[in-house]
């Protein structure tokens, strides 16, 4: 549900226009604890159903939402700006996570059996608890894949959700909500508010019992410090500066072509996105001027084509940012392979697909996360150099590999500091393996969405132990304590060298 009496409105539009696309209610500081409320006391109920039950209505959203795609996909495209193949990821992203969750949570959740100190006298169960009412911050680049993907595995653990998307992109959050609905999720369970932090950030955080965000990591360093006065836990998904190292022995080719997609989804609004190429300097040359070819000859757009490759920024200040970038690159002696300049004739927000040469330590883009459509390419001499460059950030998000011997890939991946690595792909085939956690080291962030850890972090362990009324931690049959303790020390060691502990 969505609250809103106090906050105002505001205007969003429509990147690939700038037209106006609709006018939001905005929420106050008393709409966010109305929503905590009403998510408190729906939360109760619904964690008390079986988790099979709570799972029916995400089994029936994956067809749902592959069945209503053009709807969502042309929501996504206005919201965003993004290309529809782009847009389209998002609707296999949440089809796929939702349905590997909903199969999933019921024994994931189920009560695991522990060893107790002393065999069958003890008897341990590890117990899995919501943790009540979840804080769900989400970005406007990936408002479907993100917002969902991160609600559903909290939703089915037994939790309610007060979740803030961004506002440009909160319409399609309230389609996903009312489909969610209309599939028999109760909707008092998952509200929405809007409104910039400054004006509902304290409400937000003094009703949560955990918070899960995703966005930048100047964000994720204020949410960590509002949780912490709270003793609260949070995940933080953040930013990334990702490497690509193409090894001496890929397929040039194949390279180009995944560092096409790799750097150019959702024209590089990625927090993904490879952002810095690193190839032997034996083959830079050949690779520079393959991939530079490509990435001139992309089609970039607006509109609902399938054949556009690459759309439009959502944010004016993205543009600002991304322009700022690449003219303080050039300024300080960088090469623009391809690209390197806006384009007004395709819309307001539009920017080629750039490539440079010759970054160096003085320019901006050269460590900082530029979030959009700008990749640089750099030689190296050894893996060893390759390694060291690739690690040579505060960031450690997501990484990928190049190279026709995949055990030499894995090698090389183990040595990268990042929390996802690819090998002969960009970023999807990590991210889409929904049986592995996905998130970021150093800088990238704190926890894992994905996997066992992206549903049972939005859960608090208890553990129960039964101990048998014969056998206590006192001394029986009026034995002294330290007669006691010599028993106690030999059983001990017994039980260790048959194995019972």
């Amino acid at each position: 549900m969505h609250l809103t009496t106090s906050g105002g409105t505001q205007r969003i539009t429509a990147p690939f226009t700038g037209e106006p696309l609709a006018e939001l209610s905005l929420s106050g500081a008393d709409d966010v604890r109305e929503a905590y409320r009403r998510a408190r006391e729906a939360q109760a109920e619904w964690a008390a159903r079986p988790v099979a039950e709570r799972a029916r209505p995400f089994l029936l959203l994956h067809d749902a939402l592959l069945d209503r795609r053009d709807e969502i996909l042309d929501l996504l495209q206005d919201e965003t700006g993004k290309a529809r193949k782009h847009a389209f990821e998002e609707v296999l992203d949440v089809a796929g996570c939702t349905l590997y969750y909903a199969r999933r949570a019921a024994g994931l959740l189920a009560p695991s059996r522990r060893k107790g100190i002393f065999p069958i006298a003890t008897r341990v169960t590890e117990l899995r608890r919501p943790k009540g009412v979840v804080a769900l911050i989400t970005p406007w680049n990936y408002p479907l894949a993100l917002g969902v993907t991160d609600a559903v595995p909290a939703l089915l653990a037994g939790n309610a959700l007060v979740h803030k998307p961004d506002t440009q992109t909160a319409l399609s959050t309230r389609w996903a909500v009312d489909l969610l609905v209309e599939l028999g999720m109760p909707r008092e369970i998952w509200q929405i508010v809007l409104g910039e932090p400054a004006d509902v950030g304290d409400a937000l955080f003094d009703g949560a019992d955990y918070v899960a965000f995703t966005g930048s990591t100047r964000g994720g360093r204020k949410v960590a410090e509002e949780a912490a006065k709270r003793l609260i836990g949070c995940s933080l998904e953040l930013g990334g500066k990702n490497p690509m190292v193409v090894l001496d022995d890929a397929d040039l080719d194949q390279a180009v072509l995944g560092a096409v997609r790799a750097s150019f989804a959702n024209a590089g609004q990625f927090c993904m996105s490879i952002e810095r190429i690193y190839v032997p300097a034996s083959m830079f040359e050949a690779f520079a001027s393959r991939f530079a070819r490509q990435v001139g000859n992309l089609k970039v757009g607006p509109g609902r084509d399938w054949s556009v490759q690459m759309g439009s920024l959502t944010f004016r200040r993205q543009l600002d940012a991304v322009t700022a970038h690449v003219d303080d690159a050039v300024a300080r002696g960088a090469t623009v392979l391809a690209g390197g300049r806006a384009r007004p004739d395709l819309g307001p927000l539009f920017y080629e697909p750039t490539v440079l040469t010759g970054v160096t330590e003085d320019m901006e883009l050269c460590r900082n996360e530029t979030f959009g459509p700008v990749v640089a390419l750099y030689p190296y001499g050894t893996d060893d150099e390759a390694a060291e460059l690739a690690n040579d950030t505060i960031y450690g998000l997501n990484a990928a590999v190049w190279t026709t011997d995949p055990a030499r890939g894995r090698a090389f991946a183990a040595r990268l500091d990042a929390g996802t690595v690819n090998i002969n792909e960009g970023y999807g085939s990590a991210y889409a393996s929904y049986d592995a956690p996905m998130g970021g080291m150093k800088a990238s962030g704190l926890g894992r969405r994905h996997g066992a850890e992206g549903l049972l972090r939005y859960t608090e362990a208890q553990t129960v132990a039964s101990q048998a009324s014969w056998l206590g931690f006192e001394p029986p049959f009026d034995l002294t304590y330290e007669k006691w303790a010599d028993v106690l020390a030999t059983t001990l060691k017994t039980m260790k060298r048959l194995r019972l502990k």
